[in-house]
């Protein structure tokens, strides 16, 4: 597949959403908690606590829907402040715990409407890389489909970044980046190639750390083995002191980009 046949694929509809990982991954288990206890409810952010076997863990979603009516409800996967808010409240709970934090991530952006910025979206933003950065608590996160911007990174500044292998990250849509380099929005396949946005390219480039093969519905071996990878990784990452796993977690992002002299 190119690269904008990937993004093409991260945005099929038909594509399994946060809600339908939780329910394969954690099934009754998990217990839904609203608000930002600062203004309201945001349904673009599911996030709850669920068991990952024995392990009692938080779980936060950015949810796009999977008919018309529930992306209207959803507002497309495009989360307010509120829903950054809520993200944070429940991060923090986690932390207070010891309770690890998965993170599934599939939006095009934050939603940048006028009530949005009035309520400070991009403070909202702000503090959760801020706060994800040195959360004591570990905190893995997974790009579900498309990961964009900065409204993906707000949940996306973990000790591990795992991508489904037709699953896109980048900090703006091949769409929006030919508009701006070319004003040709026609050229999108050419920037989607250019930006480097797909699992492959971004594990080539040490941004993530794992691809994960696509599940499809009800292939509970896949969703088994993604489970068990995910409760080795928290456990190894429990076994650490609060100061190396913040400091592992803050040298993971330290490395990116760096060049090395021959």
């Amino acid at each position: 597949m190119t690269a904008y046949e990937k993004v093409t694929a991260a945005r099929d509809s038909k594509k399994l959403t946060a809600v339908d990982y939780i329910k394969y991954m954690f099934g009754d288990s998990f217990f839904e908690l609203h608000g930002d206890r600062r203004f309201s409810d945001d349904k673009a952010v599911v996030a709850g606590l669920a068991m990952l076997y024995d392990m009692p863990v938080t779980v936060i979603g950015i949810e796009k829907g999977r008919n018309t009516r529930e992306r209207m409800e959803r507002n497309f996967g495009q989360a307010h402040p509120e829903g950054y808010r809520k993200a944070l409240r429940l991060m923090k709970q986690a932390e207070k715990f010891n309770r690890p934090v998965l993170c599934l991530v599939d939006t095009s952006g934050a939603y940048p409407g006028i009530g949005a910025e009035e309520r400070g979206q991009g403070q909202a933003i702000a503090e959760n890389i801020m706060e994800m950065m040195s959360l004591k608590t570990p905190v893995l996160s997974i790009i579900i489909g498309e990961g964009g911007s900065g409204g993906a990174l707000a949940l996306a500044v973990a000790d591990e970044v795992w991508m489904l292998e037709n699953s896109v990250y980048s900090v703006i849509s091949p769409e929006g980046c030919a508009s701006i380099l070319w004003k040709d929005s026609s050229k999108a396949p050419e920037a989607a190639e250019a930006l480097k946005m797909t699992a492959q390219d971004l594990f080539n480039l040490g941004v993530i750390e794992r691809i994960i093969r696509q599940p499809k519905e009800y292939d509970k071996a896949i969703f088994e083995s993604l489970k068990k990878l995910v409760s080795r990784t928290f456990e190894k990452n429990l076994a650490l002191s609060k100061d190396e796993l913040i400091e592992n977690r803050y040298n993971r992002f330290r490395k990116m980009g760096k060049i090395e002299n021959n």
